[in-house]
């Protein structure tokens, strides 16, 4: 059912904790599945310095955010930005189609730690709202309401 990344990113889960010195958090949760992740990041002269998590979910949500977070560690806003979950996803060899949401939700906390970041030091948005295309709908895309 599950790969062995998965697996071990579950049972030895890098970047866990919080960032005291956190200049960008971002927090996303799932009311359907229950999951919820927190990313912290210290971000110096646009690169992702530092990252942690803190996630209450199931094994493939902690496995998600603790691959999320070695993949945008040492890279660039931008480069952090164009994280997918599909990214997610393959790097961990797969998940079982009713554990997709949790890659989205890694994607779209790095993503919400981001733009939490840019308000703060006042970067404009640019466009890293947009939606994914990923096919599991988290509302981030639709209206306030979460109604198209």
């Amino acid at each position: 059912m599950y790969s062995e990344k998965v697996m071990d990113h579950f049972a030895n889960p890098r970047n866990v904790g919080e960032l005291e010195n956190a200049n960008a958090v971002g927090q996303v949760g799932n009311a359907k599945c229950g999951d919820i992740m927190k990313i912290y990041m210290d971000i110096e002269n646009d690169v992702v310095k530092d990252v942690k998590f803190k996630t209450f979910g199931c094994g493939a949500a902690i496995a998600t955010s603790s691959m999320a977070t070695e993949m945008v560690k040492g890279k660039t806003v931008e480069e952090a930005l164009s994280l997918t979950n599909k990214a997610v996803m393959e790097a961990l060899d797969g998940l079982p189609a009713e554990k997709v949401h949790c890659s989205v939700l890694a994607e779209e906390a790095i993503k919400a730690a981001i733009d939490d970041y840019k308000s703060r030091t006042g970067v404009s948005l640019g466009d890293s709202n947009s939606c994914s295309g990923c096919g599991v709908c988290c509302h981030k895309c639709n209206d306030v309401d979460g109604e198209k």
